[in-house]
């Protein structure tokens, strides 16, 4: 059978709804680092703690609305109301005269994005077989991506339609915001939770956590480690502005990478229901090692081009892997907090990693930032090298 014919009609609409939402977002986000810097005279180490608070916001806030789902037992809702806020959030950043309103916006933007993000993961291993696991997150990503590549193009389009002005670009994103949550509400039945409801109790108790066991805790630990040799994207936006292109066309730079992403992560997705994790691991940190160093070898923009590619292909063969482990690893009735617990820990990952960009950008340059990313990259790899073979039924357990 088909493997996208078996995945369930849910987990299409959560892909279209985080399409949609992705139009919006990157709308803006593909703009908002040379809007912050040309408009409101931000420095790099200021872009940098922008991104890095509000991407790790969203990801620390996973760790509550997971916990929160898995204890109610039902997610859409929370899902539902964590794409609204975000939508909510667009008109902020059109009328914003300070970083600080950026700032502002950005929180409350990523703590939507933080709210609906651990129960949507949750929904879509509610909703999916074991075996085609793989291939629905990696169909999502895909989605996903498919919007974060329409949305750069958008803001293209629109920049040279209205002659680089920022802020009326931005007022257009708020339209994709709020038909993303229009769709989950009313496209998509949640269902039946997972155990039994009346035995429930909070998923933070002890005895509950317990059962996140070791491998686990090692999926956690590769997220982190991941996530801090891949700082915010908005230092790609940055790099591609060296390389002298248009001002309209920079965001560009995004739709390659948003463009390689969603070619490649549903094929990665139903290649990881068929092969070692760790290899398709390795292979995803191998890509991004090459990446990092062009894009600090030269800011000529055949070069960025190439290392941005490259950079999607990395997110195609990692994110929903990742995702997929998880899944894997984690009691049912547990989804939700094992993927806020999983979140929480890469959210300040990704703090640290883009004030760090940020300030070796700002004190020795671009091709620095670039180099620190691939080096984690390579004490990533040592840390898959150095652990022991994680066992998984049906594929690991070969000899």
């Amino acid at each position: 059978m088909n493997m996208a014919v078996a995945i369930p009609r849910g987990v299409w609409v959560l892909g279209f709804v985080s399409l949609l939402m992705d139009v919006s977002s990157e709308l803006i986000h593909s703009l908002l680092p040379m809007f912050m810097i040309t408009t409101l005279g931000a420095s790099a180490l200021e872009v940098g703690w922008v991104e890095g608070l509000a991407e790790s916001t969203a990801l620390i806030v996973k760790v509550f609305s997971g916990v929160l789902s898995d204890y109610l037992g039902r997610r859409k809702g929370l899902a539902v109301f964590g794409y609204a806020l975000a939508a909510l959030t667009k008109p902020l950043f059109a009328v914003a005269p300070t970083v600080g309103v950026v700032l502002t916006a950005r929180l409350l933007d990523r703590v939507g994005k933080g709210i609906r993000g651990a129960p949507r993961d949750a929904l879509v291993a509610d909703l999916t077989p074991a075996n085609i696991r793989g291939a629905a997150f990696g169909l999502r990503q895909t989605l996903d991506a498919v919007g974060a590549t329409l949305g750069p193009l958008l803001a293209v389009g629109l920049m040279l339609l209205w002659s680089d002005h920022f802020r009326t670009v931005f007022w257009i994103a708020v339209i994709p915001g709020l038909a993303s949550a229009a769709l989950l509400a009313f496209g998509l039945r949640e269902p039946a939770a997972a155990g039994n409801k009346a035995k429930r109790t909070n998923p933070i108790r002890r005895e509950n956590l317990r059962r996140l066991t070791s491998p686990y805790w090692w999926v956690v630990i590769m997220g982190a480690v991941f996530t801090l040799a891949r700082f915010s994207e908005a230092f790609l936006v940055l790099r591609a502005q060296q390389s002298g292109i248009a001002m309209a066309l920079v965001p560009l730079a995004i739709v390659a990478m948003n463009l390689a992403f969603s070619l490649s992560a549903y094929p990665f997705g139903k290649l990881s229901d068929r092969i070692s994790h760790r290899g398709l691991l390795a292979l995803g940190l191998g890509v991004m090692v090459v990446a990092d160093l062009l894009l600090a070898s030269s800011s000529h923009w055949a070069i960025v081009l190439a290392g941005t590619i490259l950079w999607g292909i990395h997110l195609g063969a990692t994110q929903g892997l990742l995702a997929t482990m998880v899944a894997e690893v984690a009691p049912a009735d547990l989804r939700g907090t094992a993927y806020g617990v999983f979140n929480l820990v890469c959210g300040l990952a990704m703090l640290f990693a883009s004030v760090i960009a940020g300030l070796l950008w700002d004190r020795f340059g671009a091709p620095v930032t670039f180099y620190a990313g691939a080096g984690f990259c390579v004490i990533a790899l040592a840390l898959l090298a150095s652990r022991a073979r994680v066992r998984r039924p049906g594929l690991d357990q070969r000899p």
